[in-house]
């Protein structure tokens, strides 16, 4: 087992993981920025150091300061959080390289599904169900036209190299697709540098299922269920809950199944997630994150596992220390994604924290990495805070929650909590009867 640790990220995912590696009894070390130096992950640590100025790209984005952090320290292992460099192939190369440890899978497997083409070709061949839509990237407006044609419209056009619903346009008609066609390329180009787009068909209304996988890198693999984070803005997904209200306990173990054989195929290791569209009983594949996602307090809920520290386990060599046939879900979980945003325009709120209070209680958890005075910086992503909630059934989940929202309280910022508050008393999010879409609708009618 690994002796120290560096955690080469911030917030409230680099404490969750100081916590994992306290329990563990693993040496933890933070890396910092020089407006991070206050942050509660630096506090934590047993070891800090700091490694650049505030911007992303000169700290916590900077390879050569995270590598130079190791070798100071001593650390022998980087847990990269999710974000930043959690994805990057090259960094996991690199480590690799230094003879350090990367606590996720290869780079090669990174590399595999960071393009989303060859995501899709390769997850196809493993027996994965795939959305309809173009063999590979499409090069001219009239390749991507015929493409509409052929599988019918409306049509998305995506990045292959995108993320976070950048370089993404829908084209209703033959008409349309000029414009999304080079709307599109343009955005990726701007954002990943990579102009590089495929079509693909667009479902009308369907849910956002992802699984859990989780991989020994020795062709063994298991999967802990599904996620449903149907309720997305601007592709950015608001709120997260386990088991989906949508899938049943045959259809969860037909696809859990499918995904935890095809990563077993490729001798994937640690945790991973993949993504579905899913609508009229039919998954269809979007694309897997090789990390840690956002969500997986949910999963950790209803399995009662610990999903952090089975990653350093499995980095370490060890073998996976659950089976599929243990695995049994207990009750329902949600999750909301508490931002520093001023409503309704959504606009970040940085700021100081002058009083904050955390909800507390049987099934109540607040992953965050804020405090008593913390003045929130703006140079990074606005997420403050987790509140997820355990209960018998998804009914006891959403009432714990509209509790624990009565008991929070930020002071000092502006927060997207009243927007839970107004969620919960729709129909549609009680019964869990909402798509992708709703949400986008909602927001266009009670929140301008």
């Amino acid at each position: 087992m690994f002796e120290k640790i560096l955690i080469a990220n911030r917030g409230e995912i680099a404490l969750r993981v100081v916590r994992a590696c306290r329990e563990m009894g693993i040496q933890s070390v933070a890396v910092h920025s020089t407006s991070d130096v206050d942050a509660m992950h630096v506090r934590m640590a047993d070891e800090s150091i700091c490694i650049g100025p505030p911007t992303g790209a000169q700290s916590y984005l900077s390879i050569p300061a995270i590598v130079s952090a190791c070798e100071i320290t001593g650390a022998q292992a980087v847990h990269p959080g999710y974000g930043f460099l959690s994805e990057n192939a090259k960094f996991a190369q690199i480590l690799e390289d230094h003879e350090l440890k990367f606590i996720g899978p290869t780079a090669d497997h990174i590399r595999l599904m960071g393009d989303k083409i060859t995501a899709k070709d390769t997850m196809k061949g493993l027996g994965v169900p795939c959305v309809p839509g173009s063999e590979g990237g499409v090069d001219t407006l009239d390749e991507a036209i015929s493409i509409g044609k052929q599988i019918g419209y409306p049509v998305i056009v995506k990045a292959t190299a995108g993320g976070g619903g950048r370089g993404m346009k829908l084209a209703k008609s033959t008409s349309e697709m000029e414009s999304a066609f080079h709307t599109a390329r343009s955005e990726a180009k701007a954002a990943f540098g990579n102009d590089e787009v495929y079509v693909e068909k667009y479902l009308g209304k369907p849910r956002h299922i992802e699984i859990q996988i989780f991989g020994d890198g020795k062709g063994k693999a298991v999967h802990l269920g599904e996620r449903d984070c149907s309720l997305q803005r601007r592709h950015q997904k608001v709120l997260e809950e386990a088991p989906g209200p949508a899938i049943d306990e045959k259809t969860r173990a037909r696809i859990g199944k499918t995904c935890a054989d095809a990563v077993a195929r490729i001798n994937y290791a640690g945790a991973g997630t993949v993504e579905f569209l899913y609508e009229d009983g039919e998954f269809y594949f979007i694309e897997m994150n090789t990390r840690l996602q956002v969500e997986h307090p949910v999963t950790e809920a209803i399995y009662g596992v610990d999903l952090v520290r089975e990653q350093i386990r499995v980095a370490a060599g060890e073998p996976i220390s659950f089976s599929q046939k243990s695995l049994q879900i207990d009750g329902h979980s949600i999750e909301i994604r508490i931002n520093a945003e001023k409503l309704p325009a959504f606009s970040p709120s940085p700021g100081r924290i002058t009083q904050y209070h955390a909800p507390g209680g049987l099934g109540v958890r607040m992953d965050s990495a804020i405090y008593d005075g913390y003045s929130i910086p703006p140079h990074y992503d606005s997420l403050i805070g987790k509140l997820i909630v355990h209960g018998r059934d998804r009914p006891e989940a959403l009432a714990r929650l509209g509790r624990a929202l009565s008991e929070l309280i930020f002071d000092g910022i502006d927060t997207n909590v009243p927007l839970f508050d107004a969620l919960l008393r729709e129909s549609a999010i009680q019964s869990g009867n909402y798509n992708i879409h709703w949400l986008e609708k909602w927001l266009t009618k009670n929140f301008q």
